[in-house]
């Protein structure tokens, strides 16, 4: 995954009504929380800051610090890996969502708790500007 040129408002611009006014929020919060631009990667992820990464086995790469996506049917928020074992109390207080290994999925801004989702993109910035190394394949030190 690397970061391109295209304007962030053409990847805003896929989606429409309530949830483009959620992607503009989520924009704003992942701006104030890591004091950076946001840059289009992948042709639809929204990224912010910039983390390169390098496995024991030479394998590496380069990731947004914070990143979210938002299509016609969710918002995925890209996070740190492992964030529900991590935090299984935030995810416990946020609201309905989904979660895999590194994205939380959430269908509506407007039923989950904001201070809470502030609270996991805080620590998620945090847990990825303190990694300076990746030791094993996914173990971040």
């Amino acid at each position: 995954m690397s970061p391109s040129e295209m304007p962030v408002a053409e990847v805003l611009d896929r989606v429409s009504g309530p949830r483009r006014a959620e992607a503009d929020e989520l924009l704003a919060i992942h701006r104030e929380i890591s004091g950076s631009e946001p840059v289009v990667w992948a042709g639809r992820i929204i990224g912010f800051g910039e983390h390169e990464y390098r496995y024991e086995s030479g394998r590496g790469g380069r990731v947004p610090e914070l990143a979210f996506a938002t299509g016609a049917q969710r918002h995925t928020l890209y996070l740190t890996e492992d964030f529900a074992e991590r935090w299984p109390e935030l995810l416990a207080a946020l609201g309905p969502h989904r979660s895999s290994k590194v994205c939380l999925y959430l269908t509506r801004l407007s039923n989950i708790d904001r201070g809470v989702l502030r609270q996991i993109l805080e620590r998620t910035f945090a847990a990825t500007r303190g990694a300076r190394e990746i030791t094993g394949e996914g173990e971040a030190t």
